[in-house]
């Protein structure tokens, strides 16, 4: 057998051009995880027979001749609140034991469609809340590059499935930062699109204004394939945009010369871990070496953004977890009334962070407190939209720490809550504002842990924010560089 390579653009070439089968690719993969899984966790299930079911379809289309696709053969791990029929989707909850969607997620039929081999569902924190995989119902997902630390969320068995090469690439959703925190934590990297720019059909809403699904990849490039894939209108979810999909692989090589590219400085000061903050300047060196311009810029509303999300996201949140109440699927706890039945399934179901959150949202909306805490926090969104727009026009892209720190140790901020909340403090404005950004690792903290940089762009401007990823990633210090 020939060696498996490391990226998908790699394995979808050889798979496409017979000189390796899908299932030589699926069962290297497959052992990685049975050897190492047991320790990281990443996975809530592995899709073995499933997997190989696809991984055949693969090799036989080759065999006749065809084309399986841009993905053909990638063994893919999806996160497990895409929905995926007949397979069991938890969202890492007790509350949907037993349920098997009866559809595929849009974005699992795109993969699919596109030759890509679900290897399995990855373990999240319980319904996407959370900022380290530790309020999973099955357990911590653990850290590849040290177990001792957390692998950031909430798609932290997507980060980490990626960065222990169990897969070459993931899918996750990112409301709050859950894709790109886990791939700065991990050291790989991750893309939250813009709002629209991928179907949310299928995926188990937490705030559905905030919702979108990504990549996670090693490389830039790989996002890039990945995203394409993904990408593009879907007439089953209303907030799709109807527009044309960019080629963000062409992009790639087109360099940053005369770019604009604005470090924003309220997200460069306090609260940024040192070595974070020299890792960001350290690339905005490399972006102006590059050909850019880059100069300071200050986005004043994302000081609040924090502030904003957490009434805005756990109000949507008690809104759509209201549907999960032991009368029509998942978990059931039987009682004497149907009102207590929901309440005892609902108490037995939910862990805490999830209870927490869903009360923080109910009393947000009720009576006599909405316009003070859930109407004033869309007017502080809406001032965080006008602000990015008032910086775009003086810039083609924004640079900012992706965490505020590398990965901390299992337990440090559980007892906590908000300073478990202020790892999502750099991540959290880009939602608000439905724009795309990415995470593209870049070097190593004075602990070793990998730091991750984060892209901003505006509304669809992925292609610009590609290019720029591209010259970091290429001028990327090692991980074990010496941190100065």
């Amino acid at each position: 057998m020939s060696a498996i390579p490391s990226t998908a653009l790699e394995i979808a070439a050889a798979v496409r051009s017979g000189s390796l089968s899908a299932r030589e690719v699926l069962d290297d993969h497959l052992a990685r995880i049975d050897a190492q899984d047991g320790e990281i966790n990443a996975f809530n299930l592995v899709m073995t027979d499933e997997a190989r079911a696809a991984a055949a379809a693969v090799d036989a289309r080759v065999a006749a001749g065809e084309d399986p696709g841009p993905l053909a053969g990638v063994p893919l791990a999806l996160k497990d609140n895409l929905c995926t029929r007949g397979i069991p989707t938890t969202c890492s909850s007790r509350i949907l034991e037993g349920w098997r969607p009866p559809y595929d997620a849009t974005v699992v039929q795109r993969v699919n469609a596109a030759g890509a081999v679900s290897i399995g569902k990855t373990n999240l924190d319980e319904f996407a809340m959370g900022s380290s995989t530790e309020n999973s119902a099955f357990g911590p997902t653990r850290n590849p590059r040290d177990t001792g630390r957390v692998p950031g969320g909430s798609s932290g068995g997507s980060a980490a499935a990626v960065a222990a090469g169990f897969a070459p690439i993931s899918l996750g959703s990112d409301t709050g930062g859950s894709i790109r925190q886990p791939a700065a934590l991990c050291g790989v990297v991750g893309v939250k699109p813009t709002y629209g720019m991928v179907s949310r059909y299928g995926l188990i809403a937490f705030a559905s204004s905030l919702d979108q699904i990504g990549p996670f990849s090693t490389t830039v490039a790989d996002s890039a394939l990945l995203l394409e894939a993904i990408a593009g209108h879907d007439g089953r979810d209303s907030t799709s945009i109807d527009a044309p999909v960019p080629s963000l692989l062409e992009s790639l090589g087109q360099g940053v010369d005369g770019l604009r590219v604005g470090l924003v400085t309220e997200l460069m000061g306090e609260g940024i871990a040192p070595d974070v903050a020299a890792r960001v300047r350290q690339a905005a060196d490399a972006l102006t070496a590059a050909g850019a311009q880059v100069g300071e810029v200050s986005v004043p509303a994302a000081a609040y953004g924090l502030s904003a999300y957490y009434l805005i996201a756990p109000a949507e949140a008690s809104s759509n977890l209201a549907r999960y109440d032991g009368v029509r699927y998942g978990m059931r706890v039987d009682a004497p009334t149907t009102a207590e039945m929901n309440a005892a399934t609902r108490t037995a179901g939910f862990g805490e962070e999830v209870k927490r959150r869903i009360m923080l949202g109910t009393y947000a909306l009720s009576a006599g407190y909405y316009d003070a805490y859930y109407g004033k926090a869309l007017k502080v969104r809406t001032l965080i939209v006008r602000d990015f727009e008032k910086a775009y026009a003086d810039f083609d892209l924004l640079l900012t720490p992706t965490s505020p720190t590398t990965a901390f140790k299992f337990g440090d901020k559980t007892a906590d809550p908000l300073s478990m909340y202020l790892n999502d403090i750099c991540t959290i404005p880009t939602n608000l504002a439905g724009h795309p950004a990415m995470s593209v690792p870049f070097g190593g903290g004075s602990d070793g842990m990998p730091v991750g940089v984060q892209l901003l762009a505006p509304a669809l401007g992925e292609s610009t924010m590609f290019r720029a990823a591209a010259v970091l990633e290429a001028a990327a210090p090692a991980l074990d560089e010496v941190w100065s």
